[in-house]
């Protein structure tokens, strides 16, 4: 098993303002913010860093870059639009009106996009205490459930 598994995960996102995006993942996502450093917003997300990278220029990608695993994706997709937030509709996808689409295993999942055009998801899945959609917190639990 590699280092890396049960190493402290950092993820990055570009943005073009980062006063509109500290505005967006604090004060409408409710992140912890934790820096404003010269290269990167820094914000603390359960356990793990988030670094908003501060860039010239940036073309959005069209899928997923960002996403959360919740408990209610009604409740948080819920939460999340008072707060102002618009869910992406994907035509493709079969999508109730709410923008959430169940997929044949019963997982959910809703996209939106924060300023900068990056796609984000919350995601569900159908039995979120099972191992495979936790990681484990020990080599001897992963041993243990594989």
């Amino acid at each position: 098993m590699g280092e890396l598994n049960f190493a402290s995960l950092i993820a990055f996102l570009p943005t073009t303002d980062p006063a509109r995006a500290r505005l967006f993942y604090e004060g409408e996502l409710g992140l912890t913010f934790i820096a404003d450093e010269p290269f990167a917003l820094v914000f603390h997300v359960h356990g793990a860093r988030l670094r908003i990278t501060k860039v010239a220029s940036l073309t959005p990608q069209p899928f997923t870059v960002l996403g959360w695993q919740v408990p209610d994706l009604r409740a948080s997709v819920r939460d999340l639009k008072r707060k102002g937030i618009r869910f992406e509709l994907y035509p493709p996808l079969a999508q109730d009106a709410d923008g959430v689409c169940t997929f044949p295993d019963g997982t959910q999942v809703a996209w939106f996009k924060d300023p900068d055009g990056n796609v984000l998801s919350v995601t569900q899945f159908p039995h979120a205490d099972s191992a495979l959609s936790r990681p484990p917190s020990a080599p001897e639990e992963f041993a243990a459930t594989a």
